[in-house]
Parts: C-alpha cells; structure tokens; sequence
C-alpha cells in the first residue's frame, strides 16, 4: 500500500508543485517547452538503448545463451521510456537514470539479487526447466524441476 500511495499520490502532488514554482520562475511557455525537449531527448536516448540492448540479445540468442540481463535492461528501459513522456520534471530525472547505461545496470544489479529468473526450454525432442539469476553465467544453470518429479514421454494416438 504505502508504494501504490506513493506513486499515485505524493509524486504527481510534488509534480504538480515543481511545474507551478518553475512556471512561475522562469514561465510557463519556457516551462512546457523544458517538458517537452526533455520527452524528445528522451524518446531519442530511449531509441538508442533499445536498439543497443536488442543487438546485445540477439547475439546472445544466436550464442545459445539466455539474455536475462538484456531482457532486465529492456524492462528498465520500458519503464524509464513511460517516466520520459509523462510530463514533469521528477519523473523525467528518473526516466534519464534508466536511459543512462551507468545508472541502468545498477538500478538491474540491485534488483537482481533479490529476484531469481526461471526459464522453461522447449523443443520437440528436448525440455528442460532451469533458474538463472540475470547476472550469473548461463552455464552455470541447474536443471531441477521447480515442482518435484516430472515425468516426460511422448505418445502416439490410435485409432
């Protein structure tokens, strides 16, 4: 509760308040114009990251390999992208701490030792259920069933 009150409650009211103080310090046509050159750096940063983090997944794809940090990062970039185009200036901060790869692989880095990412494997001859941390070493994955035993065959039908 006390998160939700704060992201739907106290950021728009300090929001609203920064956009009223810098609208009457420096004016309100300058203000909006802010507001929106930092949704166009940020939508073209955004750009570029993406683009950036995709190449780095898909190369780690074509290696055999999970790209659970890139996926985290695409998350990051998700988010930071949606603070960038909301008007304001606090969420517009925490939107370029998302952009900025320093920023965003600290922000990744913390959230990853406290989540454990489980991926299921399937193909037609093959299945395997393993856990990975979004920083570990993908060769370094356990192949235990997260509910047990699991029994897998295959079977044919007839009539």
């Amino acid at each position: 509760m006390p998160i939700i009150f704060i992201l739907f409650i106290i950021i728009p009211i300090i929001e609203i308040t920064l956009l009223i103080n810098v609208g009457q310090w420096i004016g309100v046509w300058y203000t909006v114009g802010l507001v929106l050159l930092s949704a166009f750096i940020g939508v073209n940063m955004l750009r570029i990251q993406s683009l950036s983090t995709l190449t780095r997944a898909r190369q780690k794809m074509d290696q055999g390999e999970i790209p659970g940090k890139e996926m985290g990062e695409g998350i990051v970039l998700a988010v930071g992208g949606a603070l960038l185009v909301t008007p304001g200036f606090v969420t517009d901060i925490i939107g370029f701490c998302c952009l900025i790869p320093f920023t965003r692989r600290a922000l990744i880095h913390f959230v990853s030792q406290r989540m454990t990412v489980i991926a299921t494997h399937h193909s037609s001859h093959h299945r395997s259920t393993f856990e990975q941390d979004f920083t570990s070493n993908p060769s370094e994955h356990s192949t235990r069933p997260p509910g047990g035993n699991v029994i897998d065959g295959e079977y044919t039908r007839k009539d």
